[in-house]
């Protein structure tokens, strides 16, 4: 569907919407007055919102309730297909920002809505189809693939510091650069995410390792880049987070007709 008025103001409860962007493009702070199922038929996608950053692997998605001020990087060329949704149409859906699985037959459905008309019968074939998506967003589980941020600017420090050397785990190192003792860095951060720097350093590494495996390197690869010693014990971690294996996580990545876990 290529929408001749902006997509938020076709007169339809779902517009449809393919885009191609390089690798770097960045779309700055926004925000929409529809809600939003941002799918990655192809590449790698950092969205971050006020409470944090979502990576979205290819054949996954962002769901993202309308007013969500957020940002879109993307780390490899990405090929977009994006359901745009009216508010009158989403009860049942999440309030809250995620990223989900996408079944075989969700994904059938989106690419099926990319070639419909923007002005498709609403009680047609078209308008079921719309209604059939907006059900299997429902039913999709989600993936923990969000790492939350804190609010203040010291800590924002920290954060910044512990994602560009995610081997390093010098507690009194990052203290130093926050400017407080590490009890009070440690007791703030958990204040202001929800939890305690260890865990979020962990979900860090995971959440890069996730989004290297989905760029194509090995799993050795990711898990010493993220500082893991041995793969094994990054495997079993990886599986115990996300519920698969790696290998797993890349077959349905690189797989066209990759399909969520049976519930």
């Amino acid at each position: 569907m290529r929408c001749s008025l902006p997509c938020q103001a076709i007169p339809r409860p779902v517009a449809a919407l393919s885009d191609e962007y390089p690798q770097g493009f960045v779309d700055t702070r926004h925000r929409h007055a529809r809600a939003q199922l941002l799918f990655a038929a192809s590449g790698v996608m950092m969205i971050t919102t006020d409470a944090g950053t979502f990576v979205v692997p290819p054949q996954r998605a962002l769901w993202l309730p309308s007013g969500v001020q957020h940002e879109v990087a993307c780390r490899s060329a990405v090929s977009l297909r994006t359901l745009y949704v009216d508010d009158a149409a989403i009860a049942g859906l999440p309030h809250q920002p995620r990223v989900i699985e996408v079944s075989g037959l969700l994904r059938a459905l989106i690419l099926e809505a990319m070639r419909m008309d923007a002005n498709y019968a609403v009680d047609g074939r078209d308008g079921r189809i719309m209604r059939l998506i907006l059900d299997e967003i429902s039913e999709e589980p989600e993936i923990r693939l969000f790492l939350p941020m804190p609010s203040s600017e010291r800590l924002l420090r920290v954060c910044r510091f512990v994602l560009a050397d995610l081997t390093d785990g010098d507690l009194d190192a990052w203290a130093s650069i926050a400017g407080m003792s590490r009890r009070t860095m440690t007791r703030m951060f958990r204040d202001e995410t929800g939890v305690s720097l260890g865990t979020w350093r962990q979900q860090a590494r995971l959440v890069t390792a996730c989004a290297r495996l989905s760029e194509g390197a090995s799993v050795a690869q990711a898990a010493c880049e993220v500082g893991y010693d041995s793969p094994s014990a990054f495997t079993a971690l990886f599986q115990r987070v996300f519920g698969m294996t790696p290998s797993v996580h890349m077959r349905r990545t690189f797989s066209p007709a990759a399909t969520a876990p049976a519930a």
